[in-house]
């Protein structure tokens, strides 16, 4: 079991529901091929990585993750796959600017995804996704 970093700010509702949208919102614009990909992986919305992420040796401000085996990979390491975003951090990233945290959040679900996909940041724009 992991514990998580206690710093949920007041606005978290603001925070969950705003990522939520935009990852739906940038999900229902990904070409048709990659669309069954991105809508059987979980996103799961987390203030800030846990002490146990932490204490692998992950930054306190990572702004997203992704956990399991690339798509065209066989599941290995018993992780479901999933892409983590952690809302604080996007949040103070986004220097608790609105309109920057919707671009944060949509670029690094993009990035995650791409991991899920096994593409890198070249790959992502040359496909038209960043």
């Amino acid at each position: 079991m992991s514990c998580h970093i206690a710093r949920v700010s007041g606005n978290w509702n603001w925070l969950l529901e705003t990522a939520r949208n935009e990852v739906e919102l940038t999900l229902s614009q990904f070409p048709a091929d990659l669309r069954p990909h991105a809508e059987h992986l979980a996103v799961t919305y987390e203030s800030a990585p846990g002490t146990e992420l932490v204490n692998d040796g992950w930054p306190e401000d990572i702004l997203g993750m992704f956990i399991g085996d690339p798509v065209d990979a066989p599941e290995l390491s018993g992780a479901p796959r999933q892409i983590l975003l952690f809302l604080e951090n996007l949040w103070d990233f986004a220097e608790q600017d609105p309109a920057a945290y919707r671009e944060e959040v949509r670029v690094t679900y993009i990035h995650e995804f791409g991991h899920y996909l096994g593409l890198d940041e070249a790959e992502l724009e040359t496909r038209g996704l960043l």
